[in-house]
């Protein structure tokens, strides 16, 4: 896992939130570079990783991007996956401006009512066997 860990940034996300899973499908899309790969939040790979980083996934249940040995989450992981993306997203990271509480106030406000707004899978998504490599589970898959 440590060589993935230098080489590719990892988006951990809620497994179950059609809003989450919707993301990352459209992160994948945009990926320029393939500079990401993907771990429920729920798997073994996102439990390792928010016990790492001492991450409680009760308190950030959403997004969380680690990059080496850096972990940021809510509004900052989300800004910092945008600065990655083809097209015109690179622009939003000019929001990290923005005081983090401002931004983690509209952030929180969205995750806390996404399943209300988007709905809930019963089980995490099971990606397509094209993108299967882009996902992570276990610590062995690293």
């Amino acid at each position: 896992m440590k060589e993935l860990l230098e080489d590719k940034k990892i988006i951990l996300f809620d497994g179950v939130c059609n809003l989450c899973n919707s993301s990352i499908t459209f992160v994948i899309k945009k990926d320029r570079k393939d500079l990401f790969r993907y771990a429920p939040l729920q798997s073994e790979a996102g439990q390792f990783l928010t016990q790492k980083h001492k991450i409680d996934p009760t308190e950030t249940d959403s997004i969380i991007l680690v990059e080496g040995e850096r972990a940021s989450i809510k509004s900052t992981a989300a800004l910092r996956v945008a600065r990655h993306l083809k097209g015109a997203y690179p622009l939003l990271f000019g929001f990290m401006i923005i005081p983090n509480f401002i931004r983690n106030w509209v952030y929180d406000y969205v995750a806390k009512n996404r399943y209300k707004w988007f709905g809930k899978k019963d089980a995490c998504m099971i990606p397509t066997p094209e993108l299967r490599s882009k996902f992570l589970d276990k610590l062995n898959d690293a």
